[in-house]
């Protein structure tokens, strides 16, 4: 069954390109201009990937962002006109994937959301391919992380982590008592030349992983910075 993306872009000629590309390789693409008209679309549809510009007429990209995520794991991309780091940093700060500047080229996009969807596979109990029976649950004091099921838990309380933190954790914990380097992290989950390396990228996520296992900023209990180096799970929490 085709993918389902979601495009939403105020500007009618980049909203129509980003759809021609897609289509191309066999997307179903539902496009909308807006972000009310979007919203609606989400509360109907069984989406896969959203790709949502920032500057929209009613509703900027990054609150629709924010909304999704109250409800959705699935990958997002944001479309920023600016180049700005903050931009960026906001983006990922509510819950997106990834993040692609205007001007853009449609091949690196369609690229991009090509290696999202590979992870959100991985990710969705609904699609992931099958993996062995040794070694499918991760754990780490009662932090339990279960590959096969890509579920995670902390003590009784379910964890809802979008497909990148999910993967930053599964490499954490597959590394127990290794410093991982915020480079390794980056190339292990996206795989991808089109990706510029900044360590900003990890960092926010890694600031989402924290704040959802309760870890503080001090004395982090579960994902430990080494400076210089990059982020470890210590042998025993």
């Amino acid at each position: 069954m085709p993918h389902k993306i979601l495009v939403v872009d105020d500007e009618v000629e980049i909203a129509d390109l980003i759809e021609t590309y897609l289509a191309d390789e066999n997307y179903t693409i539902f496009k909308f201009y807006s972000a009310r008209a979007a919203l609606a679309c989400i509360e109907t549809t069984d989406l896969d990937l959203a790709i949502l510009d920032v500057m929209l007429p009613d509703i900027d990209g990054f609150a629709l962002c924010k909304k999704i995520r109250e409800s959705h794991t699935w990958p997002i991309i944001m479309l920023t006109a600016k180049d700005a780091e903050t931009d960026k940093i906001t983006g990922l700060t509510l819950g997106a994937d990834d993040y692609v500047t205007k001007p853009f080229r449609p091949l690196e996009l369609a690229a991009r959301v090509k290696s999202q969807l590979r992870r959100y596979k991985r990710y969705n109990p609904a699609h992931a391919e099958g993996v062995g029976p040794s070694g499918d649950v991760l754990v780490h004091g009662e932090l339990v992380l279960n590959r096969k099921a890509h579920s995670c838990t902390l003590g009784d309380r379910p964890l809802e982590l979008t497909p990148t933190e999910f993967s930053i954790l599964r490499i954490l914990l597959e590394n127990r008592g290794t410093a991982v380097s915020s480079e390794e992290l980056f190339h292990r989950i996206w795989q991808d030349e089109y990706y510029s390396k900044s360590s900003n990228t990890i960092t926010v996520h890694i600031r989402h992983l924290r704040e959802k296992l309760g870890d503080g900023t001090d004395k982090p209990k579960y994902i430990k910075t080494v400076w210089g180096v990059g982020y470890i799970l210590e042998d025993e929490p």
